[in-house]
């Protein structure tokens, strides 16, 4: 496949063009920077928002738009009958995935010819959540304001397509931290506003709510879920909401988390609570999403917490209610193992929630390809032990949508992954590059191929550098099982040493990184948490065990010996020496990269991705010497001679202080 693709670049280089790209681009259009035709071409068939995209993009033989009853939810197939191509599909929305598959086959320059094609979504709901306050601020959005603070036309069009091009079918609008006001009249006139102009592609909205909103907004004494007034409270705002809304999806639930209200607050469970909503929704198939992120600054391991709350209620929440459990047990982390409550719990329906904003993992300053990570999971939680799949947006109202250019690949790879969690990483990352940056697409010459291999290309040496992404942000910043060793409140920078009085043990890195004279990480062994018996037996054994540990987890259930012998024969010291330093030389790499792209890409976004990159490598920089000094004074262990050696001292890392909310992207990562 490689060796018949090459962006722009790579056909400019080969050709011996050598001038900067002249036309400018932003970003705005995301990776649907398509040519209009110019001209109706001959497309034909059920009228609506397919049959527009293709009259207005479609470049090749006519289309036919077919209604065919009897095919799965959301598929279609595309095939050929000699100079035409038929869509055929259930729906409207079927029809509008299989007319951007078809547009997505003309932009990567694949064949478009003999077409036999047959898609179905592996999950019903594909659905965004969007951590976004009523005055605007996105919780860990990195990409400026709420898009739907005040909803413009032209942004919700281009919202709904670049969603449906990936088949993203829902979006909750609002944060799991939610207001009340969520769910006032005037707050579902602007949500019924936003639902007409997101259904004609395929997107039902959903909301976030408050479980309190009975008292807050309702005047109750009570937000008790087995009260009747409450229940009554309950139904006559679900059915509010269907007038207006008729097809609105459902609730999305954070309860007794984080200060949050809940069902416990008045002696009742998450079961409790979760039905009483269900059963408001059920008359309208509107569906409760419960989160599972819950942890007690009582309990000895956080890591344990969700498992104790709701293994007891496995099958006891109603067939409309499924459980929102994050990726892994404690908070996006940039590596975790798989939360157990996925292959422990066996009567409830379940959902992952990843996290699309790179909140743990460089804001939109790092480039971090996040496919790796979740293609990862899918390697431990077998996809159909999911009902669906959700994404915490990185969107905002910046031009190009998502702070970073590159963050937009996450985006476009959750929708991808949440459509068919089989494909590879590389698959994903090859359509988005093709797309975003290759403005012909045109696949390779014979003259091309035969000057250079596929893995000696800038195109293929950019793809690597998203492939390899994650794994280097995870060794620059935490590796060998290291997690949760951030700056207080932002989650920014290092700060292992972050511990101020007053402040809850689980929100302080050393709760997590337990440094000290012995060594490094936390015992989640049978002798320490057993947090490892929440998993199968054969994980279970397996991670107990620091001689049989995958190493890359190695410091997130056990406390290493600071002389433990690694596979490579180093100690552990001198193991997590050179993974710091590999990560600073990796996102090195990656400026360079990027840099030998300079002619073949166009200014703005060269500008703005390389000063990013730049960023990163500092950030990087800040990392290895910010950690390896401090966890040095436990260690008292020399550097290897064959590392990178700090370049600051521990004095200043300690009273460098970075100053930001979670609301903002920082502009600079290192000072």
């Amino acid at each position: 496949m490689m060796k018949r693709i090459l962006i722009l670049a790579l056909v400019l280089l080969i050709t011996g063009g050598g001038a900067v790209a002249a036309y400018g681009e932003d970003g705005s259009q995301l990776w649907l920077r398509l040519d209009a035709v110019g001209a109706t071409s001959a497309i034909t068939g059920v009228k609506g928002v397919a049959m527009t995209e293709l009259q207005t993009y479609w470049q090749g033989c006519p289309v036919t738009l077919k209604r065919q009853k009897g095919m799965a939810r959301d598929g279609y197939t595309i095939k050929s009958h000699g100079e035409k191509i038929v869509i055929s599909a259930s729906s409207d929305a079927g029809l509008l995935y299989g007319a951007y598959h078809l547009l997505r086959l003309q932009q990567t320059g694949n064949s478009c010819s003999n077409l036999d094609i047959k898609e179905q979504p592996f999950y019903d709901l594909r659905i965004l959540n969007h951590w976004d306050n009523p005055n605007g601020t996105v919780e860990r959005g990195f990409a400026g304001k709420s898009i739907f603070l005040n909803p413009d036309p032209q942004r919700m069009q281009m919202y709904g397509r670049a969603n449906a091009s990936v088949g993203i079918n829902g979006t909750v609008l609002n944060n799991v931290n939610a207001k009340p006001e969520a769910l006032s009249t005037e707050h579902l006139q602007k949500a019924k506003s936003i639902a007409d102009q997101l259904r004609p592609y395929g997107i039902r909205v959903y909301l976030s709510i408050n479980f309190a909103s009975p008292i807050k907004l309702g005047g109750l004494k009570t937000a008790d879920p087995l009260d009747a007034n409450v229940i009554s409270w309950w139904k006559d705002k679900v059915n509010e909401i269907y007038r207006l809304i008729p097809d609105f999806g459902g609730f999305l639930v954070k309860a007794n988390s984080e200060g949050e209200p809940g069902p416990q607050d008045f002696g009742r469970t998450h079961a409790d609570g979760a039905n009483m909503l269900a059963n408001a929704l059920r008359p309208h198939k509107g569906i409760v999403m419960w989160r599972a992120f819950v942890y007690d600054p009582k309990s000895s391991d956080r890591a344990n917490q969700a498992y104790l709350e709701f293994m007891p209620f496995d099958g006891q929440f109603a067939d409309n209610v499924i459980i929102q459990i994050k990726n892994g047990p404690v908070d996006f982390q940039p590596r975790e193992p798989y939360s157990p409550l996925f292959t422990a719990m066996q009567k409830t329906p379940m959902m992952v929630e990843f996290q699309i904003t790179q909140e743990y993992l460089g804001a939109a300053n790092h480039l971090v390809y996040l496919a790796p990570m979740w293609r990862e999971f899918f390697s431990f939680v077998k996809p159909e032990r999911l009902k669906a799949m959700a994404g915490v947006a990185n969107i905002g109202d910046d031009t190009n949508w998502c702070g970073h250019h590159f963050a937009q690949s996450n985006w476009y790879a959750f929708g991808r992954l949440a459509w068919n969690p089989s494909l590879t990483s590389e698959q994903i990352a090859d359509e988005w590059l093709r797309q975003t940056f290759d403005k012909s697409a045109k696949p390779s010459n014979s003259k091309a191929t035969a000057s250079l291999s596929s893995e000696k290309t800038l195109y293929a040496q950019l793809l690597k550098v998203m492939l390899d992404s994650r794994e280097a942000c995870v060794s620059y910043m935490m590796p060998l099982g290291l997690h949760h060793i951030f700056a207080g409140g932002h989650h920014y920078g290092p700060e292992p040493w972050y511990s101020p009085r007053g402040v809850r043990a689980d929100w302080t890195p050393p709760y997590y990184h337990r440094a000290d004279s012995i060594g490094l990480g936390f015992d989640r062994t049978l002798t320490g948490s057993a947090n490892v018996q929440q998993y199968p037996e054969s994980l279970c054994s397996l991670y107990n065990d620091i001689n049989t540990c995958p190493e890359n987890l190695l410091a997130w259930f056990h406390h290493v010996p600071w002389d433990f012998r690694m596979k490579s024969g180093r100690t552990f010291w001198d193991e997590l020496c050179h993974k710091y330093d590999d990560g600073l030389h990796q996102a090195r790499h990656f400026l360079a990269v990027w840099d030998a792209m300079q002619p073949y890409i166009d200014t703005q976004r060269f500008d703005e991705v390389q000063h990013k990159l730049r960023i990163q490598a500092l950030d990087a920089v800040w990392w290895r010497d910010a950690c390896l000094l401090y966890f040095q004074t436990f260690s008292h262990r020399p550097i290897p001679q064959d590392v990178e050696h700090p370049v600051h001292n521990l004095d200043e890392m300690m009273k460098f202080v970075i100053r930001i909310s979670m609301y903002e992207n920082p502009k600079c990562g290192y000072k």
